[in-house]
């Protein structure tokens, strides 16, 4: 049995997403970001899924066969915080993210409370970096 991606890439607006974001900071923060990392990337936003708006993508293939696509980077205004999604594995990321600001990470994630708490210029670097090392590690796109 095929293993069926749960996070695709969608045709649904991000602008609408963002407007059903209940908190209007959250939103201003989401839009804020939409900017940010637009600008940054030069990648249109797409939504992935129900809730993640993600910029550009690659394919992946791990050893175990599985393959798919995912966003090179993006965010997600979830109800308790933001969720910022950029590359795995790489190690320069710890090093940008020593003078991010208040931020939390998980395994592919970093989450922030809002846009006010961090730097944007590491930001930027932290969402030019993810894309350039995914970009060496996937070159086939």
């Amino acid at each position: 049995m095929a293993y069926e991606l749960k996070t695709k890439e969608t045709d649904d607006s991000v602008i609408e997403f963002i407007e059903s974001v209940e908190s209007p900071k959250k939103r201003e923060d989401a839009y804020q970001l939409l900017d940010i990392f637009t600008e940054t990337t030069g990648y249109e936003a797409k939504m992935w899924g129900p809730s993640i708006i993600g910029f550009g993508k690659y394919h992946y293939k791990y050893k175990s066969g599985h393959e798919g696509e995912a966003p090179l980077v993006g965010f997600s205004p979830r109800k308790a915080r933001f969720s910022l999604y950029f590359a795995t594995g790489d190690s320069k990321r710890e090093a940008l993210l020593k003078n991010f600001g208040k931020h939390k990470t998980g395994k592919a994630c970093v989450y922030i409370n809002k846009v006010a708490d961090i730097d944007i210029d590491i930001l930027k670097k932290l969402i030019t970096q993810s894309v350039a090392f995914l970009k060496e590690r996937y070159p086939e796109q």
